[in-house]
């Protein structure tokens, strides 16, 4: 089970704007001016993206430069997250729901840096049911289908178990999200809380569509009615 974080479980842009400025400052020296919209991309394509806007040549070590800068960045601010961000309605609930189902292993599948996206989870306690080492992270040089490929990869090694299509179930709230799932090979449950409205998320392929994340009783099901105990043994 692989969850997208922003906009999906937690709403934490201004936090997350700040500290891409300060990241962008002290790699180039000079004060953002725009930052490139996050659509769902992983934060390695938006560092190069935000740089060219700027009028900044990337170079061989801007990446991991800036990577690391938002990594320190960020965690200056995690105080600033429960206050000036906020976790989506019933993901909390979901989280905690969709872990009693039998054989369940709960990660992540998201453009945010592992880092930071354990800080953005850990602030509004949303971490207790997830397993962070078999997720897939931003700063991963790779498509987001590929991303979950590589997630998928990590489970098996972890519990000895091949994920496929069959048994691996990514919740997100953007088009891209679906599209990296038929891609990477995954069910899609869509959830409208952030940047696709529930047609375009049917209409991309999403094998269910969510309004949000507030009826616990519905996620669960959603993910029970895509899977079964067999296909989720890994757990």
């Amino acid at each position: 089970m692989l969850w997208n974080i922003d906009l999906t479980l937690v709403d934490v842009a201004i936090v997350t704007r700040g500290a891409y400025a300060e990241a962008f400052r002290v790699v180039t020296g000079r004060p953002l001016v725009k930052l490139a919209p996050a659509m769902g991309r992983p934060d390695s394509e938006i560092v190069f993206e935000t740089l060219a806007v700027n009028g900044i040549k990337a170079e061989d070590d801007h990446l991991p430069r800036f990577l690391s800068a938002l990594a320190v960045a960020f965690a200056d601010r995690r105080k600033r997250l429960t206050a000036e961000g906020r976790a989506m309605p019933g993901a909390k609930d979901a989280l905690k729901a969709v872990a009693k189902l039998d054989g369940v292993a709960q990660s992540v599948l998201t453009g945010t840096i592992k880092s930071n996206a354990v800080l953005k989870l850990k602030a509004f306690g949303l971490d207790k049911h997830v397993n962070f080492d078999i997720g897939g992270y931003g700063e991963e040089v790779y498509p987001k289908a590929t991303l979950l490929q590589v997630a998928q990869g990590r489970a098996k090694e972890r519990f000895g178990t091949p994920f496929t299509a069959a048994n691996t179930v990514l919740i997100g709230d953007s088009t891209r999200d679906v599209q990296a799932a038929r891609i990477g090979g995954a069910l899609m449950i869509g959830v409208a809380s952030g940047r696709s409205m529930m047609g375009e998320l049917r209409e991309a392929g999403a094998d269910l569509v969510l309004p949000d994340l507030s009826n616990a009783s519905e996620v669960v099901a959603a993910v029970a009615g895509l899977t079964t105990p067999v296909d989720r043994k890994a757990g």
